[in-house]
Order: C-alpha cells, then sequence, then structure tokens
C-alpha cells in the first residue's frame, strides 16, 4: 500500500526537506553581529518602502499603518544599536530612515505633528 503512514521509528527519505540546523547554527555563528543588524535594517528599509507605496507597483502594496510600524522598529534598531555599529554603517541607514519618515509624512493625508511621526521619538522632529 502506498499510502502508508510511516511509523516513527522508519527512516525518514525526505532529507533534502529536512533542514540542517547544525550547518544553520554554524553559518549564523560566523555572521558578524555589525552584518547581522545592517541586514535586518536593510530589510526594514525594504519593507517599509513597499508599505509607503514606493516601489514600482506603486499603490498596491500601500498602507501606513504598517509603514508607520517597520520605520519606527527601525528607528528603534538604529537608536539601539548606533554604539555597536560604526559610522561607516550607520550614517546610510539613518539617511534611509530620514527618507522613508519624509516619504511617510508626504504619503500621510493629515500629517503627524513634528516629533509624533514614525521613529521621531528616537530620531527627534523630521522636517522637509
Amino acid at each position: 500500500m502506498s499510502d502508508a503512514i510511516p511509523s516513527p521509528d522508519a527512516p525518514r527519505t525526505d532529507a533534502a526537506e529536512t533542514p540542517d540546523f547544525a550547518a544553520m547554527t554554524r553559518d549564523i555563528a560566523e555572521v558578524p553581529a555589525v552584518e547581522v543588524i545592517v541586514t535586518v535594517a536593510v530589510n526594514l528599509m525594504s519593507a517599509a518602502a513597499v508599505k509607503l507605496g514606493l516601489t514600482e507597483e506603486g499603490d498596491a502594496h500601500k498602507d501606513l499603518d504598517e509603514a508607520r510600524k517597520l520605520i519606527t522598529a527601525l528607528a528603534g534598531l538604529l537608536d539601539g544599536s548606533a554604539t555597536e555599529i560604526s559610522s561607516f554603517h550607520a550614517a546610510p541607514l539613518r539617511d534611509g530612515l530620514k527618507s522613508l519618515q519624509l516619504a511617510f509624512r508626504e504619503a500621510s493625508l493629515v500629517p503627524d505633528e513634528p516629533g509624533q511621526g514614525p521613529g521621531e521619538k528616537y530620531t527627534g522632529p523630521v522636517y522637509g
């Protein structure tokens, strides 16, 4: 019978589908913390840009509530890691954050007061 349920003791035949957690752990262990922080920041920036409608698809994925959350998370990450990453890494990330904050302000029908926009509790007021 081909659709019989294998016993828990039976050897697995889907080894290609089983993740190698030991190898993944080794790979993660070799990545410097700065690279992890920068990668997370870039992912947050990319997701925020999509939610702001700044991609080729434009407004198809626009969601300002989601963008606010992502921008605030990015600002918190950059604020919390400022002393851990060099200015070489931090400066372009801060520039990108400011651009997203300004884009959010422009996309909002009723813009937040200066200092009340996404992430501004970490960065201070952002003006255009």
